[in-house]
Protein backbone atom coordinates (compact mmCIF):
# COMPACT_ATOMS: atom_id res chain seq x y z
CA UNK A 1 0.00 0.00 0.00
CA UNK A 2 2.57 2.37 0.52
CA UNK A 3 6.81 2.08 0.04
CA UNK A 4 9.08 4.84 1.32
CA UNK A 5 13.07 4.92 0.10
CA UNK A 6 14.95 7.22 2.07
CA UNK A 7 18.95 7.01 1.26
CA UNK A 8 21.33 8.80 2.95
CA UNK A 9 25.03 9.60 1.46
CA UNK A 10 28.37 11.10 2.85
CA UNK A 11 31.20 13.47 1.36
CA UNK A 12 34.54 14.79 2.01
CA UNK A 13 34.13 18.09 -0.44
CA UNK A 14 37.46 19.57 -2.05
CA UNK A 15 37.15 22.36 0.12
CA UNK A 16 37.61 20.44 3.52
CA UNK A 17 34.31 20.46 3.97
CA UNK A 18 31.65 17.37 4.57
CA UNK A 19 28.20 17.37 2.47
CA UNK A 20 25.60 14.79 3.83
CA UNK A 21 22.76 13.97 2.37
CA UNK A 22 19.32 12.60 2.30
CA UNK A 23 16.84 11.90 0.24
CA UNK A 24 12.93 10.45 0.66
CA UNK A 25 10.72 9.28 -1.70
CA UNK A 26 6.75 8.24 -0.92
CA UNK A 27 5.38 6.08 -3.82
CA UNK A 28 1.62 4.27 -3.48
CA UNK A 29 1.18 1.40 -6.30
CA UNK A 30 -2.10 2.89 -7.28
CA UNK A 31 -3.45 6.36 -8.53
CA UNK A 32 -4.25 8.65 -5.35
CA UNK A 33 -7.33 10.95 -5.43
CA UNK A 34 -6.84 12.21 -1.76
CA UNK A 35 -6.57 15.65 -1.33
CA UNK A 36 -6.24 16.12 -5.08
CA UNK A 37 -8.12 18.07 -8.22
CA UNK A 38 -5.96 15.15 -10.38
CA UNK A 39 -5.27 11.87 -9.09
CA UNK A 40 -1.70 11.24 -9.09
CA UNK A 41 -0.82 7.92 -10.87
CA UNK A 42 0.31 4.86 -9.28
CA UNK A 43 4.11 4.77 -8.38
CA UNK A 44 4.27 9.00 -8.94
CA UNK A 45 6.02 10.13 -5.83
CA UNK A 46 3.88 11.40 -2.87
CA UNK A 47 7.01 12.81 -1.40
CA UNK A 48 10.15 13.08 -3.22
CA UNK A 49 12.84 15.37 -0.87
CA UNK A 50 16.19 15.84 -0.63
CA UNK A 51 18.75 17.64 2.31
CA UNK A 52 22.11 18.44 1.93
CA UNK A 53 23.82 19.52 5.24
CA UNK A 54 27.31 21.13 4.19
CA UNK A 55 29.23 20.59 8.21
CA UNK A 56 32.75 21.23 9.15
CA UNK A 57 35.25 19.23 11.13
CA UNK A 58 33.44 19.76 14.33
CA UNK A 59 30.02 19.11 13.16
CA UNK A 60 28.80 22.66 12.81
CA UNK A 61 26.83 23.26 10.22
CA UNK A 62 27.97 25.80 7.44
CA UNK A 63 25.08 25.38 4.75
CA UNK A 64 21.99 23.41 4.67
CA UNK A 65 19.88 23.19 1.16
CA UNK A 66 16.72 21.26 0.47
CA UNK A 67 14.73 20.18 -2.78
CA UNK A 68 11.00 19.35 -2.35
CA UNK A 69 10.36 18.18 -5.99
CA UNK A 70 7.27 16.35 -5.38
CA UNK A 71 5.02 17.00 -2.39
CA UNK A 72 0.93 17.14 -1.87
CA UNK A 73 0.09 20.31 -1.68
CA UNK A 74 1.64 23.55 -3.08
CA UNK A 75 2.13 24.36 0.82
CA UNK A 76 4.68 22.10 1.34
CA UNK A 77 7.40 24.58 -0.35
CA UNK A 78 6.93 26.68 2.60
CA UNK A 79 9.17 24.27 4.76
CA UNK A 80 12.57 24.53 2.79
CA UNK A 81 13.57 28.40 4.06
CA UNK A 82 13.29 27.54 8.04
CA UNK A 83 16.46 25.14 7.26
CA UNK A 84 18.43 28.22 7.25
CA UNK A 85 18.30 28.49 11.11
CA UNK A 86 19.89 25.38 11.46
CA UNK A 87 23.32 26.94 10.09
CA UNK A 88 25.82 27.06 12.90
CA UNK A 89 24.54 24.45 14.81
CA UNK A 90 26.21 21.17 15.90
CA UNK A 91 25.53 17.82 14.90
CA UNK A 92 25.86 16.66 18.58
CA UNK A 93 24.31 16.24 21.54
CA UNK A 94 21.11 18.48 21.30
CA UNK A 95 21.14 17.79 17.79
CA UNK A 96 17.65 17.20 17.57
CA UNK A 97 16.33 20.10 19.98
CA UNK A 98 18.44 22.43 17.49
CA UNK A 99 15.35 20.70 14.90
CA UNK A 100 12.71 21.31 16.67
CA UNK A 101 13.57 24.96 17.28
CA UNK A 102 14.48 25.61 14.03
CA UNK A 103 11.48 23.82 12.36
CA UNK A 104 9.39 21.84 14.71
CA UNK A 105 5.45 21.94 14.71
CA UNK A 106 4.03 23.78 12.02
CA UNK A 107 7.67 25.89 11.22
CA UNK A 108 8.79 23.11 8.99
CA UNK A 109 7.98 19.71 7.34
CA UNK A 110 7.42 16.60 9.76
CA UNK A 111 9.79 14.38 6.97
CA UNK A 112 12.39 16.59 6.77
CA UNK A 113 12.86 16.54 10.10
CA UNK A 114 13.30 12.88 10.11
CA UNK A 115 15.75 12.79 7.61
CA UNK A 116 17.84 15.79 9.93
CA UNK A 117 17.22 13.72 12.69
CA UNK A 118 18.98 10.25 10.88
CA UNK A 119 21.36 12.63 9.39
CA UNK A 120 23.16 12.75 12.51
CA UNK A 121 24.24 9.20 12.39
CA UNK A 122 25.67 9.56 9.13
CA UNK A 123 27.68 12.28 9.77
CA UNK A 124 29.31 10.30 12.43
CA UNK A 125 29.83 7.52 10.26
CA UNK A 126 31.71 9.56 7.53
CA UNK A 127 33.07 11.93 9.04
CA UNK A 128 35.33 10.40 11.98
CA UNK A 129 36.54 7.39 9.31
CA UNK A 130 37.07 10.00 6.11
CA UNK A 131 39.18 11.74 8.80
CA UNK A 132 41.23 8.77 10.25
CA UNK A 133 41.48 7.55 6.29
CA UNK A 134 43.57 10.99 5.24
CA UNK A 135 45.47 10.45 7.79
CA UNK A 136 46.18 7.01 6.86
CA UNK A 137 46.78 8.07 3.56
CA UNK A 138 48.86 10.98 4.35
CA UNK A 139 51.22 8.13 6.40
CA UNK A 140 49.97 10.26 9.59
CA UNK A 141 49.82 8.35 12.78
CA UNK A 142 46.46 8.19 15.06
CA UNK A 143 45.91 10.82 17.37
CA UNK A 144 46.32 10.13 21.08
CA UNK A 145 43.65 11.12 23.20
CA UNK A 146 42.64 10.92 26.26
CA UNK A 147 38.97 10.77 25.82
CA UNK A 148 37.49 7.35 24.05
CA UNK A 149 36.16 7.81 20.92
CA UNK A 150 32.51 9.70 20.77
CA UNK A 151 31.16 6.13 20.29
CA UNK A 152 32.16 4.76 23.32
CA UNK A 153 29.30 4.59 25.79
CA UNK A 154 26.89 5.25 22.51
CA UNK A 155 25.46 1.51 22.61
CA UNK A 156 25.20 -1.90 23.60
CA UNK A 157 28.57 -2.63 22.05
CA UNK A 158 30.50 0.03 22.69
CA UNK A 159 29.31 0.12 26.46
CA UNK A 160 32.59 1.03 28.28
CA UNK A 161 32.69 -2.01 30.30
CA UNK A 162 31.96 -4.31 27.41
CA UNK A 163 34.06 -6.49 25.56
CA UNK A 164 34.37 -4.65 22.58
CA UNK A 165 36.06 -1.92 24.70
CA UNK A 166 38.33 -4.15 26.67
CA UNK A 167 39.27 -5.57 23.13
CA UNK A 168 40.06 -2.03 21.37
CA UNK A 169 40.15 1.00 23.52
CA UNK A 170 41.49 -1.12 26.99
CA UNK A 171 42.25 2.32 28.46
CA UNK A 172 38.72 3.58 28.39
CA UNK A 173 37.18 0.47 30.22
CA UNK A 174 35.02 2.03 32.86
CA UNK A 175 35.45 5.18 31.37
CA UNK A 176 31.94 7.92 32.66
CA UNK A 177 31.77 11.23 30.90
CA UNK A 178 31.57 14.25 33.30
CA UNK A 179 28.68 14.92 34.94
CA UNK A 180 27.22 18.58 33.94
CA UNK A 181 26.01 20.38 37.44
CA UNK A 182 22.02 21.11 37.33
Amino acid sequence: MHTRTVAYHGFRREDGLWDIEAELTDTKPFELGLYRPKPLPAGAPVHHLAIRLTLDDEFVVRDIVSALDATPFGECAQAGPPLAGLVGARVASGWRKAIDEAIGGTRGCTHLRELLANMATVAFQTIPAGQARLRQLAGEPEPVSDRPPFHVGGCITWDANGPTVQRHYPQFVGWEPLRRAR
